[in-house]
């Protein structure tokens, strides 16, 4: 895993919104950073040994930085804290190259981008690639106020772009009739705090909206559900059986049995330690996989989620 590393300098840090900096990455090498698309994230190795994800908001034909916002959440468990209090300009860090587990579908006659506070961060890098490349789109930003809301005077300025401050308006968003009043064929795409995800896929459910996409930069709340009875892990290439007992994640039980898997946020939502499955029914708790990801039980995320009968062969 430490192979794939980037090792980048803090070039910049800049106030954006209250309780919001963006930080530009450069590689310390000088050389030009591996490409990503819009939607893509990084993890950030801090010092203090916490791994965080974030994902990319700079344009995606950019190869000399990164840039990612961070909100110093009130709920920091270390890693936000840190990043605002104690990192600063001309540090060193270690970096993993993007992934995306959000990516724009390219044939969608239309787009929807809704954001939610920092969600704002791929959505943004969404709407100036739809926008670089002449593709039909839109864009609601939510937050609970003006101040609150990075990036918002610049992206205001643009047609197609839509805002909605809670203390503005007196209330929050009427998500059910926002997305009802646009085509059912367009692609509606989503990131922003865990209760307005969890509305807007009901909403879109209900609606019988087929192009539905999310971001999660949150655990989803089923993800503290530990296996109620023990199982086996059969993996194919190591040719190895490894024994997961109740109340043991899958990660777990595989690194202690000496296993090398790739991992970082262990909450279901950076992807990761996606991993094929090749027989058996997983028990999918994360925040990555699709629906239809899901159904077809051919991935799993081994940090969060476990295992529905007695066994799953996994390919490791």
């Amino acid at each position: 895993m430490s192979n794939s590393l980037i090792t980048v300098r803090v070039q910049q840090m800049r106030y954006e919104a209250k309780g919001i900096l963006s930080m530009e990455l450069v590689a310390a090498d000088g050389n030009a950073l591996p490409p990503f698309e819009a939607g893509a994230h990084i993890d950030l190795h801090l010092a203090n040994g916490i791994v965080r994800s974030y994902s990319l908001l700079n344009a995606a034909a950019e190869r000399h930085r990164y840039v990612v916002g961070v909100l110093n959440d009130r709920n920091s468990r270390g890693g936000s804290r840190y990043v605002h209090e104690q990192l600063r300009v001309g540090a060193d860090m270690k970096i993993s190259a993007p992934r995306n587990n959000f990516p724009l579908d390219a044939s969608a006659a239309h787009s929807v981008l809704i954001a939610g506070g920092i969600g704002i961060t791929p959505i943004s890098c969404m709407l100036n690639q739809l926008r670089s490349e002449g593709k039909s789109c839109e864009l609601l930003y939510c937050a609970r106020s003006r101040g609150e809301a990075a990036f918002s005077t610049a992206l205001l300025q643009q047609d197609g772009v839509n805002a909605h401050f809670d203390d503005e308006q007196g209330a929050p968003p009427d998500l059910r009739a926002y997305l009802a009043a646009r085509p059912k064929d367009a692609h509606f795409y989503c990131c922003g705090p865990t209760p307005m995800l969890n509305a807007f896929e009901s909403i879109c459910a209900e609606l019988d909206l087929p192009n539905v996409h999310i971001e999660r930069f949150a655990a989803a709340d089923n993800v503290a559900a530990v296996q109620s009875g023990e199982y086996v892990a059969e993996l194919a290439r190591s040719k190895k059986t490894v024994a997961v007992p109740a109340g043991k994640s899958l990660l777990d039980a595989l690194l202690d049995a000496g296993l090398e898997v790739e991992h970082s946020c262990r909450e279901g939502v950076c992807g990761s330690c996606e991993t094929r499955v090749l027989e058996g029914e997983p028990e999918h708790r994360d925040g990555v996989l699709s629906k239809s990801e899901r159904a077809s039980n051919k991935v799993m995320m081994v940090c969060v989620s476990g295992c529905k009968g007695k066994r799953l062969v996994l390919d490791l």
